[in-house]
């Protein structure tokens, strides 16, 4: 991949209420400075809602409206269809929920949404639990992971929402995270570009510094080691059909990345290597759906 040049616009304030270090802040800058101020945000309860701020008071420069929890994809679509009647087909309309209100409690009216196309940009930031109500784990939580619901560990996988919305032959799916901030910018700006066609989904990993136990400085190199072990691969998919590698394993052992996190601390070692081979088998998987090498 070509390097991208971020192009921000100052949609996103300093001052808000996330934690130092909070992968989803620095995820939310990216998202809306790249999208610019002509948007208007969708934010079902969650961390994001907390660091989009209390109305009539936003950490963005741009009309916030804080649905339920359930019905993020039904706002937009509400939204998005009252802006198409005023003929206006110029101000983005983007969901940025997290994963509980997106692999779980939000997924019915997201997959209406993606199954009727409707016209918007749909974005997940996965820290994979709900984190903002005490780390419990959902759908996202992966297997043998920690949580304050799975104390000895997740002992089912995680979803594969990326794969799952392509199944649905939508124009656009991503997925990025925040240790590669070029290649999120140009995933955002994509979206941007194919307004018009329907809807486009943007799932971003952002580790929950608290939830999953890594330093307050940690969670970029995080990211970037759940790629490079081939946990979370970089890639593109276009109607479903035309699937682009954008960043993937480069071999690292999985325990590099495990290692970061205090939530797989009571793993023990023939849990590691089954953790590995899954990764594997999935990477494995994935690679022969690249058009791309």
């Amino acid at each position: 991949m070509g390097y991208y040049n971020i192009q921000e616009e100052k949609v996103f304030n300093s001052g808000h209420a996330a934690c130092p270090g909070c992968s989803e802040a620095l995820a939310i800058r990216y998202i809306i400075n790249t999208l610019g101020p002509d948007s208007i945000g969708v934010v079902p309860p969650s961390c994001i809602a907390i660091i989009s701020g209390p109305q009539p008071l936003s950490s963005m420069r741009m009309p916030v409206y804080q649905t339920t929890l359930e019905a993020s994809a039904a706002s937009a679509t509400g939204i998005s269809r009252a802006l198409k009647a005023k003929g206006n087909d110029h101000t983005n309309v983007v969901v940025i929920a997290g994963d509980g209100g997106t692999y779980d409690i939000g997924f019915q009216s997201l997959s209406s949404a993606a199954e009727r196309n409707e016209d918007f940009i749909y974005v997940c930031l996965d820290n994979e639990g709900y984190m903002n109500t005490g780390a419990q784990k959902s759908s996202s939580t992966p297997y043998l992971a920690y949580t304050t619901s799975t104390p000895s560990g997740k002992p089912t996988p995680k979803k594969n929402l990326a794969e799952i919305m392509a199944a649905h032959r939508i124009p656009y799916v991503a997925t990025a995270t925040t240790g590669y901030p070029e290649d999120l910018a140009r995933k955002v700006a994509r979206a941007k570009e194919l307004k018009g066609t329907g809807l486009r989904f943007i799932l971003v990993l952002t580790p929950c510094l608290d939830g999953w136990g890594v330093a307050d400085h940690a969670g970029p190199k995080t990211s970037r080691l759940a790629v490079e072990t081939g946990v979370f691969p970089l890639y593109e998919v276009e109607y479903g059909e035309r699937y682009t590698l954008n960043f993937g394993s480069k071999g690292t052992p999985v325990q590099a990345y495990l290692s970061q996190q205090s939530r797989y601390k009571h793993l023990r070692p023939e849990q590691i290597q089954e953790i590995q081979s899954q990764v594997d088998a999935n990477w494995e998987r994935l690679r022969e759906r690249f058009s791309v090498p």
